[in-house]
């Protein structure tokens, strides 16, 4: 079973990379961000308090995140490996997940990172803003907020999945076809 965590900032570009490697590696795709609209959308509980947080742009609380990643988890208990989006974003949330896991005799196989330069970022997400309907894809000021939570809660994960030997960095600027490239290339070395 391979396991893989898909990691970078809003706009790196997870979402659509992580539809080419599920396809190519036969991976059950879990997008915390898909999940969350799914709950919002449907106005579940869980999803009513995961909207109050999405509107000032602040990160789920995990409690929240973990409760819907296990469900999703469950629904797909025969598949042959996991590509997570968007989870874990705290180091609580990898040792959340890491638990998880392990009840099930299983556990991450890498975390791959999708490095890419800010400013570049921000275009992208304005970008996507006009399409998507999500207001946090809309407002600089929030989408500066993700990064600034980003930057203090998620990147120590950096350290916490290298003393494991399982963290690989991976450039994410260039066409969807050569981040993919090089994305499939660590995966195949696993």
């Amino acid at each position: 079973m391979i396991n893989i965590v898909l990691f970078g900032k809003p706009g790196a570009g997870k979402g659509t990379q992580a539809e080419f490697l599920r396809e190519k590696f036969n991976l059950v795709h879990i997008s915390t961000g898909d999940i969350f609209r799914f709950n919002i959308k449907n106005e579940t509980e869980l999803g009513k308090q995961a909207q109050v947080y999405i509107h000032k742009g602040d990160l789920v609380p995990d409690s929240l995140t973990i409760q819907m990643l296990e469900s999703e988890v469950n629904k797909n208990a025969d598949a042959s490996g996991f590509l997570f989006d968007g989870f874990p974003r705290t180091e609580a949330q990898a040792v959340a997940l890491d638990n998880f896991l392990a009840t099930k005799n299983w556990q991450i196989t890498a975390t791959i990172a999708l490095d890419a330069d800010d400013n570049v970022l921000i275009e992208r997400i304005l970008e996507r803003g006009k399409t998507s309907g999500r207001a946090d894809d809309q407002d600089e000021s929030k989408i500066r907020n993700r990064y600034e939570e980003y930057n203090e809660k998620t990147a120590p994960l950096i350290d916490f999945y290298k003393q494991q030997n399982k963290f690989y960095s991976v450039n994410g600027i260039g066409t969807i076809a050569e981040v993919t490239e090089r994305l499939s290339a660590v995966i195949e070395k696993l």
